[in-house]
C-alpha cells in the first residue's frame, strides 16, 4: 500500500483526507498543531468575540473515524526529495507521495525584525496573544493618570486593508463605540485611536470598488481612521516610519499586510516563487517533481484568468484538495482542477458586511446575515457551531461578552520543544 504524507491539517489537508481512498493509501498527516482551525474567525479571537476552542477541532477526533490515517505532531525541518523523506522536530517519515498543504504565514516584506515587534492574527496563538495585549492596554489605560501616556497606551494601528485588516479594525471600532462607554467608565472613547493604513488607494483590493467604498464607509462609522496610500517602512521602539519619511508613535501595531507560503526547508528553490508559493500545474502536481503535490495557500497555479496564481482563500484549497484526491483515487490524472469562484465577503461589525458574487454586490444587514451563515456552516463540529451561534446571539442581544479575560501565560518552566 502506498503511503501519502500530508503536510498541514488546514482546509486543504482536512478535505484531502476526507476524500482520499484509504483502502488504497496509507495516510500520515503532519502538523505542528493537533487541531484544525477556522482562520476567517481569528479576528474574533483577537477582539474577544470568541475563544479558540469555538473554532478549533481536534485532528485526532476527526481522523479516528477513518482507517489508515494517522496524525503526527511536528514542525517540518527538512524535505529530502531524493530520499523521499520529511524530517520533523521529532522524527523522519518516508513517503511514496507527498502532499504539501502547509498554508501561509505572515509576509513582512523584508522589514528587519518586524516579526518580533508587531502583533498578528494569522494563527490561533497569534490571535490569542493579540487579544491579551489589547485587553492589557485597556486595563492599563484605565488606571493611567497621565493623559498623554494614556493616549499612547490606547493607540492601535492596523497595517493592511485586506479582509483581515478591515475585520479586526472594525471589531476594535465596535469596542470603542459600544464596549468602552459601558465597561470602562474611566476611559474617554476619544482617547482611543484606532487607525488602519493601506498602501494602495483602496480597501479590499481583491474585491470590486463597491465593496471597497462600502467598507470604508462602515469603518468611518465605527470611528476608525483610515489612511490610504500610506506605506510602512519600519517599526522601532514603538515608532512607525512611513515611506514619505514621517514617524509616529503607536503602542500596539497589528500586522495584516501580507502573506507568503509557509517555509519548507530543503524544498527545491526552482519550484518556488519569491513569496514562498510552490508552482503547480492544473492537476496540483509540483512541476518537475513526480509524486509531489501542493494544495491551498502554498500552491500557485497560474492560468489566463489568474496570472498571479489562485487567490489564497479557503475555496481554492477545498476544491483543489477534492480534485487531487479524486485523481489519486482513480490512479490517473484525468480531472483538471478548475477553480470555481463562489464569491468573496468581509464583515466590518454588526449589521455591516460586504459580499461580492461575480459582478453582483450587496452590503449591509443582508450581507452580514449571509456572512454569518456561510461561516457558521463551514466550522467543523456541531458543538463548535452551536457555541459560536450562542456567542453571536448573546453578543447581538446584549452588546456584551464574557470572554474579555486577560490570560497571561506562565513563563516557567520553559517549554522550548513547543517551538521546535
Amino acid at each position: 500500500m502506498e503511503r501519502i504524507v500530508v503536510i498541514g491539517g488546514g482546509f486543504a489537508g482536512i478535505n484531502f483526507m476526507a476524500k482520499i481512498d484509504t483502502s488504497k493509501y496509507e495516510v500520515k498527516v503532519v502538523d505542528r498543531n493537533n487541531f484544525h482551525c477556522f482562520p476567517p474567525l481569528f479576528y474574533q479571537i483577537a477582539s474577544s468575540g470568541l475563544v479558540p476552542s469555538n473554532i478549533c477541532f481536534p485532528l485526532r477526533r476527526e481522523l479516528h473515524k477513518r482507517k489508515n490515517i494517522t496524525y503526527h505532531m511536528g514542525h517540518v525541518k527538512e524535505i529530502d526529495i531524493k530520499a523521499k523523506t520529511i524530517t520533523t522536530s521529532y522524527e523522519t517519515i518516508e513517503y511514496d507521495k507527498l502532499v504539501i498543504a502547509a498554508g501561509s504565514t505572515n509576509n513582512y516584506f523584508g522589514i528587519k525584525d518586524l516579526d518580533k515587534k508587531v502583533f498578528g492574527i494569522k494563527t490561533v496563538a497569534e490571535a490569542s496573544y493579540t487579544r491579551d495585549e489589547i485587553l492589557d492596554r485597556l486595563e492599563r489605560g484605565a488606571i493611567c493618570k497621565d493623559p498623554e501616556r494614556r493616549k499612547e497606551l490606547l493607540s492601535f494601528l492596523v497595517v493592511g486593508g485586506g479582509p483581515s485588516g478591515v475585520e479586526i479594525a472594525g471589531a476594535l471600532g465596535e469596542m470603542k463605540k459600544d464596549i468602552i462607554p459601558r465597561e470602562y467608565p474611566e476611559l474617554n472613547p476619544d482617547d482611543i485611536n484606532i487607525t488602519l493604513v493601506e498602501g494602495s488607494n483602496r480597501l479590499l483590493g481583491a474585491m470590486n470598488e463597491k465593496c471597497s467604498e462600502k467598507a470604508l464607509e462602515y469603518l468611518k462609522s465605527l470611528m476608525v481612521d483610515v489612511r490610504l496610500g500610506e506605506i510602512m517602512k519600519g517599526y522601532d521602539d514603538k515608532m512607525v516610519e512611513f515611506a514619505d519619511g514621517h514617524k509616529e508613535y503607536w503602542e500596539t501595531l497589528i500586522w495584516t499586510a501580507g502573506v507568503k507560503g509557509e517555509p519548507m526547508p530543503g524544498f527545491p528553490e526552482e519550484c518556488m516563487l519569491k513569496n514562498g508559493r510552490i508552482l503547480v500545474d492544473e492537476y496540483n502536481r509540483v512541476k518537475g517533481l513526480p509524486n509531489v503535490f501542493a494544495l491551498g495557500d502554498i500552491a500557485c497555479c497560474i492560468d489566463e484568468q489568474y496570472p498571479a496564481g489562485l487567490p489564497q482563500l479557503a475555496q481554492p484549497a477545498i476544491q483543489g484538495a477534492k480534485c487531487l484526491a479524486k485523481n489519486l483515487n482513480e490512479g490517473e490524472f484525468r480531472h483538471v482542477f478548475k477553480y470555481r469562484d463562489k464569491g468573496s465577503m468581509a464583515t466590518v461589525g454588526k449589521h455591516r458586511a460586504v459580499v461580492q458574487m461575480g459582478k453582483m454586490f450587496f452590503g449591509g444587514y443582508v450581507a452580514w446575515l449571509g456572512w454569518m451563515f456561510i461561516h457558521l456552516i463551514s466550522i467543523l463540529g456541531m458543538r463548535n457551531k452551536v457555541n459560536v451561534l450562542l456567542n453571536w446571539t448573546w453578543n447581538y442581544i446584549t452588546y456584551s461578552t464574557s470572554l474579555r479575560l486577560l490570560l497571561r501565560p506562565k513563563k516557567y518552566p520553559e517549554r522550548r520543544h513547543w517551538g521546535d
